[in-house]
Parts: C-alpha cells; structure tokens; sequence
C-alpha cells in the first residue's frame, strides 16, 4: 500500500487562528465525516457518532495551537487519530454499564500505544481518509466541468466501466473519453494535493 501524504503544513497552520473559516471549512469538510465513519464503526449510534464528532473537533480546535510538525511525536494524522481513539473509548466508557477499572492493562496499553501505522485500524484509516479526500477533492471540481465530461470520468475511472460502453452511451468518440478522464484526473490531483503536504 502507497503512504498516504500528510495533510499539508500551511493547512495546519492556518488552523491555528479560528477566525480563519476558508481553512476550516476546507478541515471539516474532509476530517469531519472520517471521524464519523471511525466512530461509527466502533459501534456507536448515528446520533452518539455526531456527539463524539464534535468532541474530537473541539479537541482539535483546542490542541491546534499546541501541535508541531515533529517526525519524533508523530504525523498530524497519527495525532488525530490518537484523539479520535481516546474520545471514542472515553464515551464507550462512559456509556458501559459496567466500566471497567482504570487497572484494566489492555485497555491502557491500547490508549497509551502511538497508532501503528499496520494495524487493521490504521490501515482503515488511511483508506478512509483516501476516500474522503477523493470525495472533497471529486465536489470542489465537479462544477467545473460539463455533464458529458464529468460522466466519461466517473464512469471509467470510478465506476470502472468500459470506455467503448460509455462512448456509445454518451453518443461520443471512444477518444472524447480519454481526453475528458486526463482531464478530470489531472485537475482532481491539483485539487487534492492543494490540501497534502508539499
């Protein structure tokens, strides 16, 4: 599996002044349904999810100023899933019946362990975050391009379907939709590495 870049620098730093909506827009826009989807899958309620969602977008709004660019401690995306996790687990806690004592060393070992970037976890959430930064990436453009263009794209390049099919499908020459898949792709590249490290 190919590394999944780093949210980019100036992002993170615009995120620091929470004034700054254009950056924040752009950060929950692509983290605020990841964080969703992790909680969710952690067997949370739909309701519940939105809940700990919020809690970790506090956290965040709360720590950005803190967080440093430090190969030691780790990468934005460990941090944030570090918070992702603790939140889930604090609420999880909170909402047992029977929670478990703070002696419980598998529990705290689990908490305190820095994400390793192999495990089953770490690697859902690196496919999570692709496909989320995909999505944005795939909105922010779409209006840029007309109908035909965009169905040759998504059709072959996501759908998976033919070109000939589309071609005949859309009444167009099989080269119209390879010219208008190179061009969708190339812009969707420039938009996602807008929000990657440098």
């Amino acid at each position: 599996m190919t590394p999944v870049p780093e949210t980019r620098a100036s992002l993170l730093l615009r995120l620091r002044d929470p004034r700054d909506r254009s950056a924040w827009d752009q950060f929950l826009q692509i983290y605020q349904p990841l964080i969703f989807r992790l909680a969710r899958r952690r067997g949370i309620q739909d309701a519940d999810a939105r809940e700990v969602t919020q809690e970790v977008l506090m956290s965040v709004a709360g720590a950005i100023g803190r967080w440093e660019t430090d190969p030691e401690r780790g990468s934005f995306r460990g941090w944030l899933s570090t918070i992702t996790r603790n939140l889930v687990v604090n609420y999880l806690i909170r909402q047992s019946r029977h929670p478990r004592g703070s002696g419980d060393s598998d529990l705290k070992r689990w908490l305190d362990e820095r994400p390793d970037p192999h495990t089953e976890e770490s690697v859902f959430y690196d496919r999570e975050e692709e496909r989320q930064i995909f999505r944005w990436a795939a909105e922010q453009i779409r209006p840029e391009f007309q109908e035909t263009t965009w169905k040759a794209f998504w059709q072959t390049a996501v759908e998976g379907r033919e070109p000939a099919d589309v071609a005949k499908e859309l009444g167009v020459v099989i080269g119209v939709i390879y010219v208008s898949r190179s061009r969708v792709m190339k812009r969707l590249r420039e938009q996602v590495t807008s929000v990657r490290k440098d």
